[in-house]
């Protein structure tokens, strides 16, 4: 050290009092005191890289344990792959008893207890899919027995006309149409194409049935499973959360009223156009369009196809004619039924519409885009009424 910066005077170590142990060389304190030096040992910080005490210290452990935590997740993918019909069953279960829960509380303020309420309800949907089903079956049954009689009709005209008796002469193409109705190969396809188009049959009416009932019991459950449901929200935000979470439930319930009612109307208005104009099977296709109504952005569209095809084999002046009316009546829906409808229910912005309704679409087919729209509306609201408001107060 230099003379101008004098090192300060060494503090001699204290004496120790009649009662303490000498001091020691290597502290200076006594051998009962505390050590006050820092701490320079490092026996309990490991290299990064190396396991932790967590894991027993050993690197098998590590490897085992992060094995199993990945058989763990792919198992998980696995079960929930196998079972993601089924959650999308219970999934639309779900949403369709919130969704006629406005209708069963609706029947309980003019003096029906609950369980007559949720029998009135329940019962009016099992009719209308009776009514479906009554209405659109026996159409295709006498349209494709219609269709088998005129085949060889049909047959005919072919080999009348020019150009295929041209094709004919060419390529030998009517005795080869025929070489293959003899042969085996079509009695094959035919019965391998019943039996797939049986086992969608059977597979859908269980579908509806498993819905139906699953929705019977939500619907008669929805308190106490909402109740349930606050209950493992913590006691100082229970009373937000279940807000928040009525608050969907209405806006869900107020969708799917809403989305009835404008079918219910475009099924009413098609039945009233297709009787006038002379269309057949007006009240089936009336059905098909308020049921294809339901589904965002194409159900319409599709409906309206049905239903002009069908028109063709009236004539094309009628095919045109309901050409020009369904046009004209989306037109109407878009902009002045839905409107008045749905102003106290959601409030998405048509680009969020179509935004959520394409996602839900691409993630779970029709499914997905039915419930694209209440699950953007949900989201909407969780946003401007808890996002919002925290980030304002940063």
């Amino acid at each position: 050290m230099s003379d101008d910066h004098p090192s300060p005077p060494l503090r001699p170590i204290p004496e120790p009092g009649p009662n303490e142990p000498a001091a020691t060389p290597a502290t200076g304190r006594g051998a009962g005191s505390p050590d006050l030096r820092p701490r320079t040992e490092t026996a309990d910080v490991l290299p990064f890289g190396k396991p932790g005490r967590a894991f027993g210290g050993s690197p098998f452990t590590f490897g085992f344990t992060a094995a199993l935590g990945v058989l763990a997740a792919w198992l998980l993918v696995q079960a929930l792959t196998a079972t993601a019909s089924m959650l999308v069953l219970i999934t639309v279960s779900l949403f369709l008893a919130v969704g006629l829960d406005p209708a069963v509380r609706w029947l309980q303020r003019r003096g029906l207890p609950r369980w007559g309420a949720i029998t009135a309800v329940f019962a009016a949907v099992i009719v209308f899919f009776a009514g479906f089903g009554v209405a659109v079956i026996p159409a295709l049954s006498q349209q494709t027995g219609q269709f088998v009689e005129q085949l060889p009709t049909y047959i005919g005209q072919l080999q009348s006309h020019p150009q295929v008796r041209d094709l004919d002469q060419r390529f030998g193409l009517l005795e080869r149409l025929q070489s293959y109705l003899i042969s085996g190969d079509l009695g094959r396809q035919v019965f391998g194409g019943l039996l797939g188009a049986a086992g969608i049959v059977v597979s859908a009416v269980f579908s509806a049935l498993t819905v139906l009932i699953l929705t019977l019991y939500f619907l008669a459950a929805l308190r106490t499973i909402t109740s349930t449901g606050y209950r493992l929200i913590p006691k100082s935000r229970r009373a937000r959360v279940q807000l928040l979470g009525d608050e969907i439930l209405h806006r869900i319930g107020s969708y799917v009223a809403g989305n009835l009612l404008i079918s219910l109307i475009a099924g009413v208005t098609t039945f009233v156009f297709l009787s006038i104009a002379g269309v057949p099977y007006a009240l089936a296709l009336a059905i098909i369009v308020a049921v294809t109504d339901l589904i965002p952005l194409i159900g319409a569209g599709i409906g309206a196809a049905v239903a002009i095809v069908v028109a063709l084999f009236v004539s094309v002046p009628v095919a045109i004619a309901c050409l020009v009316f369904f046009i004209v009546y989306q037109q109407i829906e878009n902009y002045l039924i839905a409107p008045k409808v749905m102003k106290s229910s959601v409030d998405v912005p048509a680009a969020a519409t179509i935004v959520a309704a394409l996602i839900g679409g691409a993630l779970l087919g029709i499914v997905g885009a039915l419930l694209a729209i209440p699950v953007a509306a949900a989201v909407q609201l969780i946003v401007s009424e808890v996002v919002m408001p925290r980030q304002e107060r940063h």
